[in-house]
């Protein structure tokens, strides 16, 4: 919801300001209608209607997994795609991806989104638009921010979408950041109050490798990046999650684990090994090689687990609905 449209709407009526926080309350609970809006006069409720939309986004097109995964392609209001993933546990946890841009300025050579054209940074409200859609379905408690774009090259937004998402039912400490290492937005993240969790997408134990894969770290290599990720852990009392995509012969030998288990620090670090959800770009390791890897790992006393696969069967890695509906 464009809450500033939504507050500007209400003072041309003369309604007490109090009534923003009414509706977000509303909204925030998973409300679809202002029908449902029972405590705001009838008339008001018809008046926002016509004039606040409850999303700034537009659904347009949707996937549905047989492991009860979803994932939504929207527009915004000037027509950028972006996309949202919600995936359902069998545990009773319901977490969100979102997205943080459209598209991506970094070209991260195996996300099916760094192919795309780079469209713009998403506002707060489109950010939280993109959890509330799936809050209309059912609660959730997680959200990540592992969709579309990098984080923290919008930070401010990323960070006022956080303030609000405990008001949805995801409370601070269930909320995940991941970056590719961008250290001016790990250093906002240290800093800020927030106690989010932060998710480094590494992929690759030295900076040759690293580089192909991940162009930018040439500008920010590793030692900067761990450099940044340790002021977190020293500020923030809190583990840092790596994400380590596993691509067939390419970063996933036992040479590769040996160096990670060396790079990594397991009182700081704990690994989650990705199954690659091909994007045409390279093919994913074995489960055999992936465990070797994880074993490995596990003999230097470093923590790793290997990523539940979800919406494999819907392409749900980043960017690949976006990309089919293009």
């Amino acid at each position: 919801m464009d809450r500033t449209l939504l507050e500007r709407t209400l003072a041309d009526a003369g309604e007490p300001p109090y009534r923003a926080a009414q509706v977000w309350e509303w909204v925030a609970r998973g409300a679809g209608t202002y029908e449902e809006m029972t405590n705001l006069p009838g008339t008001l409720r018809d008046r926002l209607e016509a004039a606040v939309p409850l999303s700034t986004l537009s659904l347009r097109a949707e996937a549905k997994s047989d492991d009860g995964t979803v994932k939504s392609l929207f527009h915004t209001a000037d027509g950028r795609p972006i996309e949202a993933v919600l995936m359902r546990y069998r545990d009773g946890r319901r977490s969100v991806c979102v997205s943080s841009q459209s598209g991506c300025p970094l070209t991260c050579s195996f996300c099916a989104t760094g192919r795309m054209k780079f469209g713009r940074n998403l506002s707060a409200d489109e950010i939280l638009d993109q959890a509330l859609h799936f809050r209309r379905l059912e609660p959730i408690d997680h959200v990540v921010f592992m969709g579309m774009g990098e984080p923290t090259m919008n930070i401010d937004a990323v960070l006022a979408a956080c303030e609000r998402l405990p008001d949805l039912g995801v409370s601070h400490r269930r909320t995940a950041i991941s970056t590719v290492g961008w250290v001016p937005g790990i250093d906002r993240i240290a800093e800020c109050e927030l106690p989010l969790s932060l998710a480094l997408s590494l992929h690759a134990p030295n900076d040759g490798l690293r580089s192909q894969l991940m162009p930018v770290n040439d500008r920010y290599p590793l030692a900067a990046v761990l450099a940044a990720c340790d002021r977190y852990r020293a500020k923030r009392r809190r583990k840092v999650f790596v994400e380590y995509v596993m691509l067939d012969g390419v970063n996933d030998l036992p040479e590769h684990a040996r160096e990670l288990a060396t790079l990594l620090d397991p009182r700081v670090y704990k690994v989650n090994l990705i199954p690659y959800n091909p994007t045409g770009a390279y093919d994913g390791s074995s489960p055999q090689r992936i465990e070797r890897f994880r074993a490995i790992l596990a003999e230097h006393r470093l923590t790793a687990t290997v990523r539940l696969t979800r919406g494999r069967d819907i392409d749900a890695a980043c960017g690949q609905l976006a990309a089919a509906s293009a």
